[in-house]
């Protein structure tokens, strides 16, 4: 095991170059064209055979080893965000109005880096590495263009490996956790249609502003009141459209929101108590009320055996690392999509060093992080996939 991690250690400043390089250039959904095309070549170098604009921007390497075994995903994403970058980085991005404030560059990276130790020892190999680099992981439904345009197909991959590097942690922190680890997502819309009147007589309105406050309002009984009080889950409304002068009713309201929870069960509780609140609330009110609901990831949920063998590898390479086994987040990653046809685990590797202010949150103007956990993350992820593959063999 000790093999991968020198290696990737070895590999340190190739990694923080792929890394600057890569955050130097930025590019949103469907647009990573110069990302794909040094991750192409660069995985062509190394022997794999190399598949491209995959959900148009997306790369597939497939790295055959020298022995018999079994199929391994390992996925990695390539999208950076709207954000105006203000880390003042000498590697700070060169794309106005566009960052990567999610840690993709270091993905990419890693996953550079993962394929270059595993093909470096593909005589003995077991089985096929298939290495995702996925377009669009931020909302814009990546991961499901790229298994409906069929690249799940005729694989027979047993198992799966994804990971993010996470500042909200610190460096030597890993989680690895069985079961659900990352919320489903879903988007609403709702629109309460009343009758728009006068500010100085609402008696000949309907007035959807106070149907919409009653509604938000009461919505937020759901988690605390329909909900299991073990099980999570959050409503929020994030956007309130409504009028345009300050003496005038208006006729209509548009809200926007997000849910999230870690069970079907519970996804449909709290779909069907919108759904009650909002008819009951609008029609005392007077007033019309349209709903829309949007899945945008189901949960996404760690295999049990898998998740047991990376943090077993975890503690062989690195004892002295805290590993959290219960570590959950409400926010979604689009890997569930591909985790719900091949079982496997996510891991969130520590990333964050206050001592250097290299701790800001992610999806920030000013995110960045220590870019030692390359290194610990690439070695971690070929020692794993060389462990899953010689256990299933």
């Amino acid at each position: 095991m000790n093999t991968y991690l020198n290696q990737a250690q070895s590999n340190r400043d190739q990694l923080i170059a792929w890394r600057r390089d890569f955050h130097q250039h930025p590019e949103l959904a469907f647009a990573e064209n110069r990302s794909a095309k040094i991750i192409a070549e660069t995985l062509g170098e190394m022997g794999l055979h190399v598949q491209t604009a995959v959900a148009e921007t997306g790369v597939v390497g497939t790295l055959k080893g020298g022995q018999p075994g079994p199929t391994l995903l390992i996925r990695f994403d390539m999208d950076a965000l709207p954000i105006q970058e203000e880390t003042g980085a000498a590697y700070a991005s060169k794309q106005d109005g566009v960052m990567h404030a999610c840690g993709h560059d270091g993905h990419m990276a890693i996953g550079l880096g993962v394929a270059k130790i595993l093909s470096s020892h593909s005589q003995k190999l077991p089985g096929t590495i298939v290495f995702i680099f996925q377009p669009a992981e931020e909302g814009q439904g990546g991961a499901e263009r790229m298994i409906a345009e069929g690249l799940l197909e005729g694989l027979g991959a047993s198992r799966s490996l994804g990971l993010h590097i996470w500042n909200e942690k610190p460096l030597h922190w890993l989680g690895i956790t069985p079961g659900a680890v990352m919320a489903g997502s879903e988007r609403f819309e709702i629109v309460i249609r009343g009758r728009g009147g006068h500010g100085a007589s609402p008696h000949l309105a309907r007035d959807p502003i106070l149907a919409a406050s009653q509604l938000i309002t009461a919505c937020q009984s759901i988690a605390s009141r329909s909900l299991d009080p073990l099980e999570p889950g959050v409503v929020s409304f994030t956007v309130i459209q409504a009028g345009e002068t300050w003496n005038v009713i208006p006729a209509s309201v548009r809200l926007e929101g997000t849910i999230r929870t870690f069970s079907e069960s519970s996804r449909m509780t709290v779909l069907e108590r919108m759904k009650e609140i909002s008819n009951g609330v609008c029609s005392a009110a007077g007033c019309q009320v349209e709903l829309e609901f949007e899945r945008i990831t189901p949960p996404l949920v760690n295999h049990a055996e898998t998740a047991a063998l990376a943090a077993e590898v975890a503690h062989q390479l690195f004892p002295e690392f805290e590993i959290d086994r219960e570590h959950r987040v409400m926010g979604s990653e689009d890997m569930a999509f591909f985790m719900q046809e091949v079982p496997g685990c996510y891991l969130f590797i520590g990333s964050a060093n206050s001592a250097r202010n290299l701790d800001a949150p992610h999806h920030n103007s000013l995110f960045d992080f220590d870019e030692n956990v390359l290194p610990i993350a690439a070695g971690l992820l070929a020692a794993c996939a060389w462990r899953l593959q010689e256990k299933d063999s």
